[in-house]
């Protein structure tokens, strides 16, 4: 047998399977999920906000299950997957006056957090109707964001937990795999930022940009029981230069390869992302590397 299982920056060794192993046996009734949570418990295996890993951790007893290592008890329901009926936004007419100002000229500038809120689903359809790329619902820990110019809704921000694994922002910053792992979750991701179409002020991306920076960490932190200290984003290089981030003063971290993991041509089957990236602390790379305020 595999000495060391790895899921999910998990490693279960030979002594963690066994445990597992024993835990099945002494609890023949419970059901998977079940066996899930004393196991989460037992390791005290949780996320930053206190809740149980208890997905990731079903995960992984379910791959040493299909690998042989363990056996699972039958299923006693297949739970419904909310992901496979998710329906699309539907389209929410608002009021889409032109708006042609300088920024200087725009009356105040207010951030509303939409998450969980009637308002959330007026930035899904919003994101869905304007957006190039439409709504995808965020993975992991995310936040989203209404901004308003007086009355008028003028823009929308979706961020979301960071890619696992991104060769050119983990050279920047620096860190192991094992660094990654443990604190990957101080990352943002900006998967979507829509300024309306209707909306045509100099500079407000930019601007915008650089207003979220300065708010977004204390927001995590309140629903996530953990600040951020570094945000990451894809602009898709045969749209977009960038030129909104590089103002805020992003950095361009390099190019991802622009290939799907399944190709085997080596050649490029999809436009190319360029990484950009903003740290929100002077010491981030200590920070992400220790997990200390250093």
């Amino acid at each position: 047998m595999t000495a060391e299982i790895k899921y999910r920056g998990r490693t279960a060794t030979a002594e963690d399977i066994a445990f597992i192993r024993q835990l099945i046996a002494e609890n023949p009734e419970d059901s998977r999920r079940s066996l899930s949570v004393k196991l989460c418990q037992e390791w005290g295996w949780v996320q930053a906000n206190g809740a149980f890993r208890d997905m990731v951790c079903r995960g992984l007893m379910l791959m040493l299950h299909r690998k042989g290592y363990i056996t699972l008890p039958e299923r006693k329901q297949i739970p419904r997957n909310p992901f496979v009926d998710r329906k699309k936004p539907e389209r929410i007419e608002i009021d889409s006056s032109p708006l042609h100002a300088s920024l200087s000229a725009l009356p105040p500038l207010t951030w509303r957090r939409v998450r969980n809120t009637e308002a959330e689903a007026l930035v899904n359809g919003l994101i869905e109707t304007y957006h190039y790329l439409g709504y995808c619902h965020p993975v992991g820990e995310h936040l989203k964001y209404l901004v308003f110019a007086g009355d008028q809704p003028v823009a929308c921000f979706v961020w979301s937990s960071a890619a696992r694994h991104i060769g050119c922002r983990d050279r920047f910053i620096g860190w192991t795999q094992k660094d990654r792992a443990h604190r990957l979750h101080y990352m943002s991701y900006n998967s979507r930022f829509l300024i309306l179409p209707w909306v045509r002020v100099p500079h407000l991306a930019s601007h915008l940009l650089g207003r979220m920076a300065r708010i977004i960490s204390d927001d995590w932190e309140s629903a996530y029981h953990h600040p951020v200290w570094f945000l990451e984003t894809f602009v898709d290089t045969d749209r977009f230069t960038g030129v909104c981030y590089k103002a805020a003063n992003w950095r361009d971290l390099g190019d991802p390869t622009g290939r799907a993991k399944d190709d085997r041509t080596h050649a490029k089957n999809r436009s190319i992302k360029a990484v950009w990236g903003y740290p929100l602390v002077k010491n981030f790379r200590e920070r992400m590397m220790t997990g200390e305020d250093a």
